[in-house]
């Protein structure tokens, strides 16, 4: 079979390895931490090379997710809410759980175990879905909802990344969904060039909440190097008709990563860390803040579900 599923445990994490057989591309996933990314590896001659940033050990996950967020599922919102504050339904809720600037951010499902209900392996690709039931986990949502995630690894390096969300309760249900992963490709974020199809972003106030307004952004329409730019930016995408939505490459190894969005993902948040050695490409359903601003927010009816796509490609030389 030219693509496989196998089982491991590394440093107490529990994986799931897509394999394709012919090629030794490889993507591994942690049911147990969130349905995160832990892995998307390929050959590079006698070496495999892995291109997310992940967490090395259950305890190194444990005490600094919330830091990071790595590779993280961002449900049922994304990025920040003001304050932690929002109103639904003439009702006003607040998040206990903030972070250091007042915010809640990146949702409620990082660290949420989700159980695998699907393995499938063809002569075509590899696929594991997983699934969290969330049962008005946190008083500031009070809401039940289904997360299914499905990774599934193809030829050419290509791995597609869907996620389904479900109202299974009998009220309305605001929603926005996102991913934080974070990727290197072999050297300093400084020293790749970087591309992407949007001509505005959002303004945002010093605790990065939208404005309201857009200001007209051109830099990155074309590939250039990132060099010192800092980056925590959010990017309203461009139709893309089939074109990449953000590429990035690495011109002295020949490594680049192609992102393919679908239309439920129209935002595109990017973020360089202090440290550069790797940077956040978000795909967001919605903008931060959305709860309140409404940019982007899904209202869920009961038993209504929506489904939200992206897929990578590497590039290799």
């Amino acid at each position: 079979m030219p693509f496989t599923i196998t089982h491991q445990t590394e440093n107490e994490l529990e994986q799931v390895v897509l394999m394709d057989e012919e090629t030794k591309t490889s993507v591994v996933v942690l049911p147990a931490c969130g349905a995160m990314l832990h892995a998307f590896s390929f050959q590079t001659g006698k070496d495999s090379f892995n291109i997310i940033d992940n967490y090395k050990s259950m305890d190194e996950f444990r005490n600094t997710v919330y830091g990071s967020h790595k590779s993280s599922k961002l449900s049922p919102f994304v990025c920040r809410i003001k304050e932690g504050k929002y109103q639904f339904d003439n009702n006003e809720f607040e998040f206990a759980n903030k972070f250091q600037d007042g915010s809640a951010i990146h949702g409620l499902l990082v660290k949420k175990q989700f159980e695998v209900i699907k393995e499938e392996a063809t002569e075509t690709s590899a696929s594991v879905t997983m699934k969290y039931d969330y049962q008005k986990d946190d008083a500031a949502y009070p809401f039940n909802y289904t997360c299914e995630v499905k990774y599934q690894l193809g030829k050419n390096n290509m791995l597609t990344v869907e996620t389904t969300v479900m109202n299974t309760g009998k009220e309305s249900v605001p929603i926005a969904d996102g991913w934080h992963p974070y990727f290197t490709l072999g050297a300093k974020i400084d020293d790749c060039e970087l591309s992407f199809q949007a001509k505005q972003m959002l303004e945002f106030d010093e605790k990065l909440i939208p404005t309201g307004r857009l200001i007209s952004n051109t830099k990155f329409i074309k590939h250039e190097k990132i060099e010192d730019t800092f980056l925590d930016n959010c990017f309203l995408l461009d139709e893309l008709n089939g074109k990449p939505a953000c590429s990035l490459r690495n011109p002295a190894n020949g490594l680049g990563l192609l992102f393919f969005a679908e239309k439920q993902y129209p935002y595109l948040q990017i973020y360089t860390p202090p440290h550069r050695k790797n940077i956040a490409i978000e795909n967001l359903s919605a903008a931060p803040d959305c709860f309140n601003n409404k940019m982007g927010l899904i209202i869920l009816e009961p038993q209504q579900s929506q489904i939200f796509a992206v897929s990578y490609q590497v590039l290799v030389p």
